[in-house]
């Protein structure tokens, strides 16, 4: 989903905001995750006084680097048409190098904004990317749909249960 209220109509004091939102799934999409994260955004640059200039959505991977949302968030920070990004969590913008990618914006003027950091531990956040990274490589060697792939992902699953 793209918007584009119109860059112009910004006063010269005003901050800018594009707010980001990802969800990995459309079954998340459906459930109304994407919807309600967009909203929290909403209320919260509204509650900071931004002017919301853009607001992008994907429904993919964080691990996937050619998300089509992200694409446009990048012409947008290369164009300098924003002030600064607003995120709901890290993983919602990557899932690895957040750091790159805010440095990258920062070295064309533009912020990133996280609005809520995660109460995760090191090794709850570490045991999530590792899963991640199990399922989308298995996923891409084996495809969704075929029997090893399920099998590597129940077994994931079931490793998850015990911790």
């Amino acid at each position: 989903m793209f918007l584009n209220p119109g860059l112009s109509s910004v006063k010269p004091n005003e901050v800018r905001a594009v707010i980001y939102a990802r969800v990995s799934s459309h079954k998340q999409r459906k459930d109304g995750n994407l919807d309600r994260q967009v909203e929290r955004l909403r209320n919260y640059c509204s509650a900071k006084g931004y002017k919301v200039v853009d607001i992008i959505t994907d429904v993919a991977s964080g691990l996937k680097e050619d998300r089509s949302g992200l694409q446009k968030l990048f012409d947008i920070v290369e164009k300098q048409q924003a002030d600064v990004v607003v995120v709901e969590f890290r993983d919602r913008l990557t899932r690895f190098g957040f750091d790159y990618l805010k440095r990258y914006f920062e070295s064309h003027g533009v912020r990133v904004e996280v609005v809520e950091e995660t109460e995760k531990g090191y090794m709850e956040e570490l045991i999530e990317d590792f899963v991640a990274i199990v399922i989308i490589f298995a996923c891409r060697i084996y495809g969704k749909r075929s029997q090893k792939f399920r099998k590597i992902k129940k077994v994931v699953e079931e490793v998850l249960k015990d911790d």
